[in-house]
């Protein structure tokens, strides 16, 4: 049986507005549904899922890759429904990427302007090692839970020379810590393009990773090593069991959630769901950034405050974006609205910078390097780490603003987890930025529903005084799947052109 993808497009009218009272806005919504991805790979997963390549949660990680392409991110695979506890329910799904068509219209009725927003999924990118990596032998689950008996096979995926890697979590080497790179299980939640448009870097939770890949065939080219406050020394393939079984390193299944690279494309900036167990863990206010240098993979470590005063409470982080080489957004958020049966609340995007790490809008007061103090060895805790945060501003209140565009807090998606730019926008000679932000529903379209991408714009004079520097990418060096066999054929009939003129 076949599935078609349906795009959808939700055009949303605006009145031009005054620049002296700009605020970040809701411009458009579209929408992708759908049963299947463009993989190809077939087969029946664990818990039952028909194809290997179901389609779903496309917006745990997001990236612009110039013009109207983008690159949306899957995180482990289906395990939202329960099939066998002693893996976290998790399966065999290949890692993978995918390549949208987030194409954006604008038109202009005399007064105000709309747009359309028509996302088409293009191509799937199939994410693998050329040499073997670790995967689970089937051991870990089995056992009985509740009276309930289970079973499990390999977790291994290789085909002709392909180790790919897959959501299963018992997919590890026993004895070894959670910065072992040949571990097969790898659970994506954050995506960045290198400028030069060959590679993609992803981030994951479970090291946590960041792996760099070539974006033509999915091969995995480079290892970025954390520091080793980040690892956790006891694995599990149960998330509960793991958290329990450690005293540092990152939160199971809370690992490294977001991912942004500088203009430049010099320097990866990657963010943790949670605090890491050593500085309060889950629920802990003290956050830590990790920029890695590309080139050499040298790394600097800073702290952000995840603590909100006027809810009391600490909340999780979902993905991080440059603005320039020292500004980022932070999106936070809580786990309710569409998908959990609850009302949203929180969903916010703070702006720091790390030149200006008081928040007094003077350049100068350096973010310090938390990893670098004490001789190397770097400090520890919720405490001491309280006053190293650099400072906060909110940038734009997400549900609020889909609230006033007519969403119900019920509906507004529980994880809106990707973040990115894309093009910019002229409206009546005004410039405009775009930001794109998506959700991940669990692979489970009838509770969370489909995947949706929402496109807010904002001038610089948003950014309280920040500069703009979108990334400079070459839109020219990987062609977008659906255009390589019309390149093909088209060097074809140049080729049969000339010919004939020399005949």
């Amino acid at each position: 049986m076949t599935f078609k993808l349906a795009a959808m497009t939700v055009a949303i009218s605006l009145a031009l507005p005054a620049l002296a009272n700009a605020t970040p806005s809701l411009i458009a919504i579209g929408s992708l549904s759908g049963t299947t991805d463009l993989s190809s790979f077939t087969g029946m997963l664990e818990n039952g899922v028909d194809h290997q390549n179901v389609l779903g949660g496309m917006g745990s990680g997001l990236a612009w890759a110039g013009g109207s392409t983008f690159l949306a991110l899957p995180d482990r695979g289906p395990n939202a429904s329960e099939y066998n506890p002693l893996v976290d329910n998790t399966t065999s799904y290949i890692s993978r990427f995918q390549t949208l068509n987030l194409s954006l219209q604008q038109t202009y009725n005399g007064s105000s302007y709309s747009y359309n927003l028509t996302p088409t999924l293009t191509g799937t990118t199939l994410l693998y090692s050329n040499t073997p990596l670790n995967y689970g032998t089937g051991a870990a689950g089995t056992g009985s839970v509740g009276g309930q008996n289970y079973t499990l096979g390999s977790g291994a995926t290789v085909n002709a020379g392909k180790y790919y890697f897959n959501g299963r979590s018992d997919n590890f080497l026993a004895g070894t810590n959670s910065s072992n790179s040949n571990n097969g299980r790898f659970d994506p939640e954050a995506i960045r393009v290198s400028n030069d448009g060959k590679s993609v870097y992803i981030s994951d939770e479970y090291g946590p990773y960041v792996y760099q890949f070539d974006r033509a065939t999915g091969a995995r080219t480079n290892v970025y090593n954390l520091p080793s406050a980040f690892t956790a020394q006891n694995l599990s393939s149960q998330g509960a069991k793991e958290i329990s079984g450690n005293t540092s390193g990152r939160v199971a299944n809370k690992g490294m959630e977001g991912l942004a690279i500088t203009p430049d494309g010099k320097t990866l900036v990657g963010f943790e769901q949670s605090p890491l167990i050593q500085d309060g863990g889950d629920g802990g206010r003290t956050n830590r950034i990790v920029t890695i240098d590309t080139k050499t993979g040298a790394t600097k470590q800073y702290v952000y405050d995840n603590f909100l005063s006027d809810k009391n409470k600490s909340y999780n982080i979902s993905e991080i974006l440059a603005v320039n080489d020292h500004t980022f957004f932070v999106l936070e958020r809580d786990g309710k609205g569409a998908g959990d049966g609850s009302k949203a609340d929180v969903k916010r995007i703070y702006k720091i910078d790390l030149n200006d790490a008081n928040g007094d809008g003077v350049v100068g007061d350096q973010a310090v390097d938390i990893g670098s103090l004490n001789s190397g060895a770097g400090i520890s805790g919720q405490n001491n780490l309280q006053s190293y945060a650099v400072q906060k501003s909110l940038f734009l209140d997400l549900k609020t603003a889909l609230v006033n565009a007519g969403i119900s807090n019920t509906n507004i998606p529980a994880k809106l987890e990707g973040m990115t730019f894309g093009e910019d926008i002229m409206e009546g000679g005004v410039l405009y930025h775009t930001l794109y932000v998506a959700n991940d529903n669990d692979f489970v379209p009838g509770i969370a529903g489909d995947n949706k991408f929402f496109v807010f714009k904002f001038t610089d004079a948003d950014l309280n005084g920040s500069q703009f520097v979108n990334q400079a990418l070459s839109v020219s060096a990987v062609p977008e799947p659906a255009n390589v066999s019309m390149l093909i054929s088209g060097l074809f009939l140049m080729g049969w052109l000339q010919r004939r003129r020399q005949r």
